[in-house]
């Protein structure tokens, strides 16, 4: 569970202690008396919303079922959406104590969640386990206990939904192969042989693509390094819940900072990258030129989605690192130290390797 002092919004109702969300039993769990809450968790068809919504048309979708407020982080930039009521002394990002709450939360509630269900214990292990595997580590430090801060938050994202038409035209080069007469030169004479030569027949091709885009997923977090993102995000999205916020009850959920517009470039891009791939492996050919796609977009909608993510941060001789966790499946990504010798050696041994394979290679020759 975060660093945080948790408001009481869901009290329970044997000793209204406060009751928040349990990674275990995927309940309520009151912190104090242990009794546990069951959330209707009956998953909703998520409602897609059409990308060019009036602004008048967002109010209702700005109800996230409790009061929220906006933590900034002065050092590192992170914001962070919290209960009203509820206090956090540092950044979940980088650890700050330089946090300040922001008046304007106006925020798109989430229209589902992954509930988290790796247990801060069982993130630490996974991560435990995987420096294990990492190369090049310092042998200090791969063996020794991590000193990690680690902080349970949702992270936000944003899908999109799209029909697309393009059309294209293109140039398709096919090889084909005829055999020539050549000469070279051989202990000092002159003679011919026989070699087989490629050439491209080109010919020009036009046509047209139907393509339905389902659910491309964008992370709406410009805080957090897009490769460690990528790496992370093996998230089984068919255990999504729709949004409650007793899922979000003793967690922090990130103020996402790629706004639907921002998204919907990135997700252009994404498709039309996806459309590029298909479209040349419907044309065929051996080589393609001169290929020329014009696509619209039609039926656009999008949803915003909170995804679970153990985030952690540790300093080691000195240096930050920091890495993460996926909270529903323990995928971990993140950066280490390395060890300079540990490179140097294994760089020596593939110097060594390689230049004994040339010197067979040049023996092999001169016999």
């Amino acid at each position: 569970m975060s660093t945080q002092t948790t408001a009481i919004r869901f009290p329970c109702g044997g000793c209204a202690g406060p009751m928040v969300f349990d990674t275990e039993s995927q309940n309520l769990k009151c912190q104090y008396c242990g009794a546990e809450q069951t959330i209707d968790n009956v998953m909703e068809q998520p409602k897609e919303h059409p990308f060019n919504v009036e602004d008048e048309d967002l109010a209702e979708l700005h109800d996230w079922g409790t009061e929220q407020q906006a933590i900034h982080c002065e050092s590192c930039g992170g914001e962070t959406l919290i209960p009203a009521g509820q206090t956090t002394t540092v950044c979940v990002f980088c650890g700050s104590p330089k946090v300040l709450p922001q008046d304007n939360v106006s925020s798109i509630r989430p229209e589902s969640v992954i509930p988290f269900q790796i247990s801060r214990d069982k993130a630490l292990s996974s991560f435990a386990a995987w420096k294990r595997k990492r190369w090049f580590l310092p042998s200090e430090f791969k063996k020794r206990n991590v000193d990690s801060q680690l902080n349970s938050i949702y992270i936000p994202y944003w899908t999109y939904d799209t029909d697309t038409y393009s059309v294209y035209s293109a140039e398709v080069g096919i090889y084909h192969y005829r055999t020539v007469t050549r000469t070279r030169v051989v202990n000092g004479k002159t003679e011919t042989y026989q070699d087989t030569e490629r050439y491209t027949v080109w010919h020009s091709t036009q046509g047209d693509y139907d393509r339905a885009f389902d659910d491309i997923l964008i992370p709406a977090s410009g805080h957090y390094d897009t490769e460690l993102l990528e790496k992370l995000g093996d998230f089984n999205l068919s255990e999504l819940h729709a949004y409650k916020p007793e899922y979000l009850s003793g967690y922090i959920s990130e103020r996402y900072s790629v706004n639907r517009e921002q998204g919907w470039e990135e997700a252009q891009e994404y498709a039309d990258n996806r459309l590029e791939s298909e479209i040349k492996e419907e044309i065929g050919g051996d080589e393609i030129r001169n290929l020329n796609i014009r696509t619209s977009y039609n039926d656009i909608t999008y949803k915003h989605l909170l995804l679970p993510v153990w985030n952690a941060n540790y300093t080691y001789k000195s240096r930050p690192y920091y890495y993460m966790v996926n909270g529903q499946t323990g995928t971990v990504s993140g950066h280490v130290p390395r060890s300079a010798t540990k490179i140097t050696l294994f760089t020596l041994l593939c110097i060594g390797i390689v230049g004994a394979i040339v010197l067979l290679f040049m023996n092999m020759n001169q016999q």
